[in-house]
Parts: C-alpha cells; structure tokens; sequence
C-alpha cells in the first residue's frame, strides 16, 4: 500500500480554504518546556506548504491522556508557541478551545496563509469516544482534512477516523512518508530483508514476530525477548529476564519460521551483571555458561560479529526494539555497534533500513546514527501495529476517502 492509495495534499486545491492538520504533538516536556522537537519538525513541511499556498491553516493534536477533562499541564499551549518559534515565517496563534462558536469565529476570520493552533483535542471525551457530534463540531472548522499523525493512526478516533466521513481527506507529508517506508520495508523489500525484534518481552510483541518470520528471510532476536527463546531452547538464561510461561509460544515462532523458510537469529554470547545499574561489574560469557546469579543485559561479542555479517547478505533491515539494556552504561555497546553497521551500509548504499519505536529511535541516536538511517518512524504503537499486519483505522480511512486527484 504505497503513496499511490491516497490523496496527496501536494495537487490539492487549497487556496483560501480551511485546511484541518491533524498532527501528533504529544512530545516531550518538562515543567512545561518541550525537551525533543522531532514530532514538530516533521510536520512543519506540510504546514509551511499549505500555508505558502494559501490555505487557511488550522492545527489539531492531542496531548497526553486527560480523559475528557481540561487539566492544565497537558494544554497545547507550550506546543504552539514552539511551533510558531520554529515555523519562522509564519505566525501561529494559539486558541485555548478547540470547539466552541468562537472558535469558529476565529477559524472562519482568518486570511490566506494564516496559522491558528487548537486545544487539547482529548479535553472532550468526545475525541476518543468518536462522538458524531463531537466529529461534526470539528468538521465544521474546515473545508479540507489532512492527516499528518500517522502515530495516532492505530486509533479510531474522532479526529482521526470519523472526520475523513465528513470532509474530502488527503495524507500529510510525514505521512505518506510513513506509509510508503512501511510498505517498501513489509511488502516490497528487495530481499534478502531481516528485521531486528528486541525489547524486553516477548509477550508484547508475538503478533510481530508471527507475521514477520512469515514474511522475511532472516529474525534478529534480542534484549529481554532473546532470553524466552533461549529459556524454550533449555538454555539456562541465569537471574536474568525470561517469560518461562512463553516458551511454548517461543517453540512455535520458531517452528513457524523453520517452515517459512525464515532464518531466526539469537545471541550466542552475553554481557551479565549481578546488577542492574550504570558501572556494575560485568563480564562476557558463552551461553552455557551464565552463572544462576547474573542477568544477561546485552549481547556479547560474536553475536556482534555475527549479526554484522548476517547484515552485509541483506538488501533491506526493519528494526524495531534494542539488542540489551542500552540506556545503562555498558550494556548499549551490541546494540550501537550493529546499528553503527547498519548506518555504515546505509551510507555505502548496500541496505534500505527502515526503523521505529519509542526505544529504538532513542538507542539509534545515542549510537549517534538517529539520522542515518534511510527511514525512521515518529510512530510507537501504530508502528507495531503496522508490524503485526494489522489495517490501522485512521490508514484505512484515507484509502476509503480518496479519489483520483484533478
């Protein structure tokens, strides 16, 4: 499913119309200071492009989980204001409600090119709830919707889903992008294509590894999930983290695989502690020979080596969750040195590597190779779920709304 299945608002006739921006703001912040940009930048081209043509922007996000309840500290307000910094040459105006007969007001007052920034869409349980008049209130505001918060496209919400009902729908910038990374990496990869699953249970993420090792020529198990699958192979996994109740869910993943014809690929070797915290005394050992006591928390290195030359056979890498414990020094180093590997063949132009996660895009830039990468997701949940093989509803319901563009 590729940028072809949509709308695109590139050939969209926006010149003095309201244009309705679905964006997903809910970044970073402490004590009301945005500490990562990335979610705001991303959505800026989109903005900058239909302002530039004309339109009359109007900017929707949520934030946080206020269940229908205006709470203070999760007000949009903060976000606004960096957008409008960060935005330049256009100003951004916030208004503290996203439906009401002002805000209508305001919406319908604006000129061409003008950017105004809402409210907290989940002040109102309506958002979440899809309610029909909730949805209409914010159809109302605009001429024309665009979705660009493919993060919150695994949700059926009134914002994402339900207005593409109401009022003609295209996919943002960010989001085409998305959804063409997604389909090149899933569906079209030029093989052989692996796919690095780590993170530390398996229990989140046996629908991913069920459709991957369907699909893909080589599995790249690590973090706390290698240890399920090393545990099901009667490997002793010592004090480390381990769902022994899984290991008949891990048997069959790997029987599934072997079927498929897919390569699963689990460390041989291991980095153990005793504890779990930055500087502890560590050690690497073979793994038959983890002592009862210590807890596995990275791959050693011949696991490196040989993912690394795993990696030089394939033409396409989806990664999704860290190798170990990245966050704690030392136990990132198996986890940046392959994505160091992966960067490195990016570069080279011999591999398409596309990545996503909350995790996995933290371990990237703390490998210092966050931007090498040919792709890498804004998404957490909506990326998994995209992983699982399942239709999210706000995808499905820009594929149901469109139409040949003019």
């Amino acid at each position: 499913m590729g940028q072809n299945a949509f709308r695109s608002i590139e050939k969209a006739e926006v010149e003095g119309k309201r244009v309705l921006v679905r964006v997903d703001m809910n970044v970073p912040m402490r004590d009301g200071v945005i500490t990562d940009t990335n979610r705001i930048d991303r959505v800026l081209p989109s903005i900058r492009s239909l302002s530039a043509r004309g339109a009359k922007v109007v900017v929707l996000s949520h934030f946080g989980r206020p269940k229908g309840k205006r709470v203070p500290e999760m007000s949009l307000r903060p976000v606004a204001e960096k957008m409008d910094e960060l935005l330049e040459s256009t100003q951004v105006r916030f208004i503290s409600e996203c439906i009401s007969p002002e805000v209508e007001r305001e919406v319908n007052s604006l000129e061409n090119g003008q950017v105004v920034f809402l409210e907290n869409l989940r002040f109102h349980p309506g958002e979440e709830a899809s309610d029909p008049e909730f949805v209409k209130a914010i159809a109302r505001l605009g001429d024309i919707y665009v979705n660009e918060a493919f993060s919150s496209c695994h949700r059926g919400h009134a914002s994402i889903e339900a207005i593409t009902k109401l009022l003609p729908s295209y996919a943002g910038y960010l989001v085409a992008a998305e959804i063409d990374a997604l389909s090149t990496a899933l569906d079209h990869p030029e093989r052989p294509v692996a796919a690095v699953v780590g993170g530390a249970k398996v229990s989140t993420k046996i629908s991913v590894l069920n459709n991957l090792v369907q699909k893909f020529d080589c599995v790249i198990i690590g973090g706390g999930m290698a240890n399920t699958f090393l545990h099901a192979q009667g490997i002793d996994v010592g004090n480390a983290l381990c769902e022994a109740d899984l290991a008949g869910t891990a048997r069959q993943i790997i029987k599934t695989a072997k079927a498929a014809g897919c390569e699963i690929m689990l460390p041989v070797d291991a980095v153990v502690a005793k504890e779990f915290k930055a500087g502890a005394p560590s050690e690497v050992c073979k793994l038959d020979a983890v002592p009862s006591d210590a807890m596995i928390l990275d791959v050693g290195p011949e696991t490196v080596k040989a993912l690394i030359l795993r990696l030089s056979t394939c033409r396409t890498l989806l990664w999704n969750g860290p190798l170990g414990a990245f966050e704690i020094e030392p136990f990132g180093e198996g986890t940046f040195a392959l994505a160091r590997e992966a960067a490195r063949l990016t570069k080279a132009g011999s591999l398409v590597t596309v990545a996503g996660g909350g995790d996995t895009v933290a371990a990237l830039n703390a490998a210092g190779v966050g931007k090498d990468f040919t792709y890498v997701s804004t998404a957490g949940g909506a990326f998994l779920e995209w992983l699982e093989g399942k239709e999210l509803p706000g995808v499905a319901a820009l594929r149901q709304n469109a139409q040949p563009n003019p």
